[in-house]
């Protein structure tokens, strides 16, 4: 298992603007953009490295800083996190910034499943950890399986489900998906386990995860670790469009 070292970020990637409003996720001055609708490329300093672990070779976005801090970021499915990069390291200004880009895409090589996204976001960690021993994490379903099994200082979950079985269930209920799905995602099942503080970030008019289910995951928590921030008039592909998401992500409240 290692990290290579960074190579300079490509400036010829697609335009920001796919997957739960990259565009709005990536802008630098995050505020003004995301009320101007401007989107923006990555830019200098920010670059990529290579995880090599087990059968894959996992692209990791990164913008470096020195110091004992770092973020993790894992996003949401298919998501190019390269784009999420800049505006985390706005609103985190004192710490390395390192995103997870999933097997199969953006770059990683290597078939995803639940078993091997889950040891390479451990590997991830780890390895961040051994250099920067105060790491905030940041994401959904694998974010609260690193934060239950790894010394995270902060969690912040962004719009979680309790397990993609459950949505499977509400989507087709005329299927025995409980037999269909393979990877099931129980973030329910971590919830209990993990000790650091926790934020989670709901929209008020989620349609994929109501707001039910991340008052249910919550709930499933030890005594007061997670808190939960619901952001008015949002849905599940609006809410990192608002200043309260961003406060909320940078506060940790």
């Amino acid at each position: 298992m290692r990290l290579s070292d960074p190579c300079p970020g490509s400036a010829d990637s697609a335009l920001i603007g796919r997957n739960r409003g990259t565009a709005l996720r990536s802008t630098i001055t995050v505020s003004a953009n995301i009320a101007a609708g401007r989107t923006q490329r990555p830019r200098a300093p920010y670059s990529w490295r290579t995880l090599e672990v087990p059968e894959a070779n996992v692209r990791i976005s990164s913008r470096p800083h020195g110091g004992p801090k770092a973020l993790v970021s894992f996003g949401g499915n298919a998501e190019d996190v390269a784009y999420t990069v800049p505006a985390l390291a706005e609103v985190f200004p004192d710490r390395s910034i390192y995103a997870m880009h999933y097997r199969g895409y953006s770059g990683s090589s290597g078939r995803p499943s639940e078993t091997a996204l889950r040891s390479d976001a451990r590997a991830l960690f780890e390895l961040v950890h051994s250099r920067h021993p105060d790491v905030i994490v940041v994401g959904s379903s694998l974010a609260i399986q690193v934060a239950a099994e790894e010394p995270v200082s902060r969690l912040v979950l962004i719009t979680p489900f309790e397990s993609i079985l459950s949505i499977a269930q509400r989507t087709a209920p005329f299927l025995p998906m409980s037999l269909l799905l393979r990877d099931k995602y129980e973030s329910w099942w971590y919830a209990p386990r993990v000790t650091c503080p926790t934020l989670v970030i709901a929209a008020s008019h989620d349609e994929l995860v109501p707001l039910a289910d991340a008052r249910r995951l919550v709930a499933a928590f030890q005594g007061e670790v997670a808190a939960l921030r619901v952001v008015d008039g949002t849905d599940h592909n609006s809410v990192s469009g608002e200043a309260e998401f961003w406060e909320a992500l940078a506060n940790g409240k």
